[in-house]
């Protein structure tokens, strides 16, 4: 029987059938990702043949995903985890404080996400908190993101209209992603008509979210498409790529890199480097300029171990 996982918990997963049950299964054997070492083998939004062995439902086969979102834990380099799988669009929820969300994190999780195939909209939460420093700090970053070709909308979830942002998510497959206590799951309750999900205060020791959500889940959404909700993550770190693909990741180094004097040129130290020529005249944010830097230096150190 094919099935849609639409909850995991590690070991245990929910899967919904084509014809709307829902069955509590586990996974028969083991299963193997073609060159990923994944911490996570089935998640939420894959589709998945079930069987029934004995008295228990059992996942025996998982059929092929058209995108995932993975990321590498900081921690632990050597493993990766998978967010989720089979989405229309990923919704990053950003704030610039209570807690910071760092362009380099929201850098890696665009670069991530590009690389897989996936479409990402920025959401920038909590705008009714910020005093007018930080309402002109989050208008700058929004015309970085937007002028380069991504989609931004900034808005309270605690008292805004969901209006403008059913648009965006109607009849999508969406996956919701962020630090703890972005507002992940004041949004998703909002967008539900509900208090399902659990909610806490953000720290005030350290100014970061308290985790609610500790395990991934789909929910559908009564005006068409669905929502996938994930445990807050405190680092993004890339999978590896190849670190001469990672400026095609950037849209914006991607445009210049045509106009370099050579083919494989990284924007580092290279003679006639035309994206080093647009940063200086400022056709591309110094700030994601050296993002690229530094996701390229470590993405370097991971190649020369991989190959020494």
């Amino acid at each position: 029987m094919k099935a849609l996982v639409i909850k995991s918990t590690g070991s245990w997963y929910s899967v919904e059938s084509e014809d709307g049950q829902i069955y509590k299964c586990r996974i028969k054997g083991k299963f193997r990702l073609d060159a990923i070492k994944s911490t996570n083998p089935v998640v939420v939004g894959d589709n998945v043949e079930v069987v029934l062995d004995s008295d228990s439902w059992m996942i025996n086969k998982l059929y092929e995903r058209k995108n995932q979102i993975i990321r590498k834990s900081v921690n632990l380099s050597k493993q990766t985890h998978i967010i989720a799988a089979n989405i229309d669009q990923a919704i990053l929820m950003i704030t610039l404080n209570s807690p910071v969300t760092t362009t380099g994190f929201i850098d890696r999780f665009l670069v991530s996400a590009k690389a897989y195939g996936v479409d990402v909209v920025l959401f920038f939460n909590k705008n009714d908190l910020y005093d007018t420093k930080t309402l002109k700090q989050q208008d700058k970053l929004i015309r970085i993101y937007s002028n380069i070709g991504y989609k931004c909308f900034a808005f309270s979830a605690l008292n805004d209209s969901m209006i403008g942002i059913k648009k965006i998510l109607k009849n999508k497959n969406n996956l919701i992603s962020g630090h703890s206590g972005v507002g992940k799951s004041t949004l998703i309750n909002k967008l539900l008509s509900s208090d399902s999900i659990a909610t806490k205060e953000v720290s005030t020791t350290h100014n970061q979210g308290q985790h609610t959500t500790t395990f991934s889940e789909l929910y559908r959404l009564d005006f068409g498409g669905t929502i996938i909700d994930t445990p807050g993550i405190k680092g993004f770190g890339l999978v590896e790529i190849d670190i001469n693909r990672i400026g095609n990741y950037f849209p914006e180094i991607f445009k210049y890199k045509k106009e370099c004097k050579f083919h494989n040129c990284l924007h580092k130290n290279e003679p006639n480097c035309m994206v080093k020529d647009a940063v200086e005249k400022g056709l591309i944010n110094e700030n994601r300029y050296f993002n690229y830097l530094s996701m390229l230096d470590s993405e370097k150190s991971i190649y020369r171990t991989k190959n020494h």
